[in-house]
């Protein structure tokens, strides 16, 4: 055997000798003397610190985030946590089962807020011959052909949501530049290429909201204004949540819910049971 095998054998040996004589106490002495994470004299974590007195306030207040609430409860909570000087949105925050870079796993659709928004949405259109005149008489806020298509590239983008008629998405493409970035670009499956302008118009004003499925697979959407009664607030969110169910991607396998929180503005989350919530939604169709 060679000397070089032999050096090498006898250092094995050296080591499992010392491993076996090791104290196992000592290890665990050592691990519990590992450095500490430094704690601030107030006494609040990092994302705490990040907080204002108000939030933690209204946080303190609201059960534990994990603990699901039955849907009306959830929404007396949120309205009851509440503090700001403004008329704060609710807002709903939905996770899914689904990952959006596949095509059939994509979720983008629109509900109609029986309660309305609590917003006031300026529309504009982009339509030509009579239903200029159509969807200017339905509220529309701007409605043209070719004049409005200048306007917008000239960087006119005084509206909340653009509607178009098919014959008029030629000249929409152009200004794609204007319009991707701020997501106004028109879209069928969001509801704002029709040739209906008037009933598209009425519909948006009336309270119809676009929501789709970000990179996460999370859905958010405002469903009303926190000066709604919490009964209103409790219709809107249930006509959420069921027009997530009907518009289920194809590719959507297995459990398709995952959890639900719903929020105002400048306050903290409470959880809804979504069981529940979708039961509710069975029983009232």
């Amino acid at each position: 055997m060679s000397p070089v095998t032999d050096d090498k054998r006898s250092c094995f040996s050296i080591v499992v000798t010392l491993a076996a004589g090791l104290d196992f106490s000592e290890l665990e002495e050592t691990a519990a003397a590992a450095p500490q994470r430094k704690v601030r004299a107030d006494g609040l974590t990092a994302k705490e610190a990040k907080q204002s007195k108000r939030f933690r306030a209204a946080k303190k207040a609201m059960p534990p985030r994990l603990e699901a609430q039955e849907p009306a409860a959830a929404i007396d909570l949120m309205k009851s946590s509440a503090s700001a000087k403004f008329d704060e949105s609710a807002e709903v925050h939905i996770r899914l089962n689904i990952d959006p870079k596949y095509n059939d796993q994509q979720l983008r659709a629109t509900v109609a807020l029986p309660k309305g928004t609590g917003k006031t949405i300026r529309v504009a259109v982009l339509c030509s011959g009579d239903n200029v005149a159509a969807a200017k008489a339905a509220g529309a806020d701007f409605a043209g052909d070719d004049d409005l298509v200048e306007e917008i590239a000239g960087g006119m983008m005084d509206f909340d949501l653009l509607i178009a008629t098919p014959d008029m998405m030629p000249k929409v493409a152009k200004l794609g530049r204007q319009l991707g970035p701020k997501g106004l670009m028109p879209n069928p499956k969001a509801g704002t290429v029709t040739t209906d302008v008037a009933t598209t118009v009425g519909e948006f004003k009336g309270g119809k909201v676009e929501f789709r499925a970000d990179k996460q697979g999370i859905v958010h959407v405002p469903f009303g204004k926190l000066s709604f009664s919490s009964g209103d607030l409790l219709e809107n969110l249930l006509s959420v949540v069921g027009a997530i169910e009907a518009n289920r991607p194809t590719g959507a396998k297995g459990v398709y819910w995952r959890t639900m929180y719903i929020a105002s503005s400048m306050g903290p989350s409470v959880q809804v049971d979504v069981p529940q919530a979708r039961d509710q939604v069975v029983a009232q169709a």
